[in-house]
Formats: structure tokens, sequence, C-alpha cells
């Protein structure tokens, strides 16, 4: 995987491209009468509201930049053509904790998807480097903070 390519699901790109929209119609828009009022108000030196709003489109244009390389760079994996002997990106994952003797899955996605939450987890992140390549039967074992966690990998599906 290139260090410039982005490794997005389909549900990952329509995500990012609905974010998108609204940050460039709808925020952009919203922002730019913030400003308007707060130059209403006069003198912008000491003018809080201005600034605010000014710092605020800084750091939303910054995003919608951020956006649009992503989307540039991107490569989207399809998990129902994904070869599922073996971990790959896209592939949902059963796994094994050994030590609270619980089973859980994750959907192994790009950095830009990430989601602990609903159990989406990054290539980039440990458990989802020592995941990629290992086939069903694998026991995984992950240095974590608290100290190795080991799984046994039970199932690999495409999503």
């Amino acid at each position: 995987m290139s260090q410039e390519e982005v490794i997005l699901t389909q549900e990952g790109i329509e995500k990012l491209e609905q974010e998108l929209e609204e940050l460039k119609v709808v925020k952009r828009r919203e922002l730019a009468e913030r400003i308007k009022t707060a130059i209403s108000y006069g003198d912008l030196k000491e003018n809080s509201e201005y600034h605010s709003a000014k710092e605020e489109q800084a750091f939303m244009e910054t995003r919608i930049a951020q956006i649009e390389k992503m989307l540039r760079k991107a490569r989207v994996v399809d998990p129902q053509k994904m070869d599922t002997s073996k971990v790959n990106v896209g592939a949902v994952v059963v796994l094994h904790d050994t030590e609270f003797d619980e089973t859980i899955e994750y959907t192994l996605v790009g950095p830009a998807e990430a989601d602990v939450v609903n159990n989406k987890i990054s290539y980039e992140s440990p458990l989802g480097k020592a995941l990629l390549g290992q086939k069903v039967g694998s026991v995984i074992q992950v240095d974590a903070p608290m100290g190795i966690i080991t799984y046994k990998l039970l199932e690999i599906k495409g999503a």
C-alpha cells in the first residue's frame, strides 16, 4: 500500500463525499453570514465574533482540503470481491479474545474510516497490523498498553 494511497470502502467514500458537500454548501454559507454579521459590529481588532468565525473558517477550509486530497488518492476496496482466505483491508474478522473468553467482530478499514465505537479498526492500528495476511485459526498477539492481548481468528468474511 502506497503511503500516498488512501484505502476506503465504498461506504467510506460516500461518507466523505457527504461531509464535503455539507462543508462546501451549507457550512461555508453559514460562516460567510457569521463573518458578515460580525463585521457589521465594527472594530475588527477587538471583535471576538469575527475572530471566532475566521478561526472556524480556517479549520473548515483545512478539512475541505483534507477530504479532497483523500478522495483524489482513494483506492476503493470491495469487500464483496475480496479473497477471504486471509485478512485484507475491508474484511470483517471474527476474533476470540482468549483472556476475556468473548467473541468480537471487527471490520478492517483504512485510517480515514476507523471508528472504534462501530468496531471499525484501521489496518495501521496494532491489531490491524497483526491481522493483515492472517488466516482462519491463527493466533494473534497484540502488544497493548495493558499488556499482550491474545486473539484467535475464527472467521474472515466480506462485508
